[in-house]
């Protein structure tokens, strides 16, 4: 998956918030990081403030 899908992904995934769409963007971002590597899956984080709405 592009980073690009991954970024359109999660920015669904955090319109919604909520408790099982942040397992989502969970799983989202393990595959992320498993063809990216956590310095990918850290800027994602960042851009679309993850971490304010579910707390990564």
């Amino acid at each position: 998956m592009t980073l690009g899908k991954t970024r359109e992904l999660l920015a669904v995934q955090a319109d919604f918030g909520g408790f099982y769409n942040g397992n989502f963007a969970k799983l989202i971002l393990s595959e992320a990081n498993r063809e990216h590597g956590q310095a990918a899956v850290d800027k994602l984080i960042k851009e679309l403030a993850l971490d304010d709405i579910f707390g990564f």
